[in-house]
């Protein structure tokens, strides 16, 4: 379900094509690239700036309140959206398990990638994910296994 919401972004946004992307049991790593289409170039894709307001005010009164058309944040915003209404619809009408959280964290890291030797090397990142699962921090598994190890050297 996830990775048919994320496939289905470029059609919502026009001017943002998908490269390499996971779904991983309790993350997703993904690569937009927002082409010459898009309303914005560079950081203003990622944090619009707004004009006004003086240096008193405080970052809250200079970024705007909501997330601004054309920008990762409505792209990452609608994903998110998107996929926890569909989520919430397996859960109710196929069964899926409910999720005991929230389905996603509340923010997201994000990262511009600025060539083509990076791109690469992120690209390799996110196709070698699934082999790292084991030994990931935030593998449910790794951390009981961690817990209980730690409990048995304080005994």
């Amino acid at each position: 379900m996830v990775e048919t919401v994320w496939v289905e972004l470029s059609k919502r946004f026009p001017f943002v094509e998908l490269d390499e992307f996971i779904v991983m049991p309790n993350h997703f790593h993904g690569i937009l690239v927002l082409t010459d289409k898009a309303d914005c170039r560079g950081e203003s894709c990622i944090r619009p700036a707004v004009g006004g307001g003086g240096s008193n005010q405080g970052e809250h009164k200079v970024r705007p309140y909501g997330t601004l058309k054309g920008t990762v944040g409505r792209i990452v915003q609608a994903f998110k959206s998107i996929s926890t209404h569909e989520y919430k619809i397996g859960v109710e009408k196929q069964h899926w398990n409910p999720f005991p959280e929230r389905l996603w964290q509340r923010n997201y890291f994000e990262h511009v990638i600025r060539s083509e030797k990076s791109l690469n090397k992120i690209r390799e990142y996110i196709a070698a994910n699934p082999s790292q699962w084991e030994t990931d921090p935030e593998n449910p598994s790794v951390q009981a296994s961690s817990a209980a190890l730690e409990k048995s050297l304080l005994l």
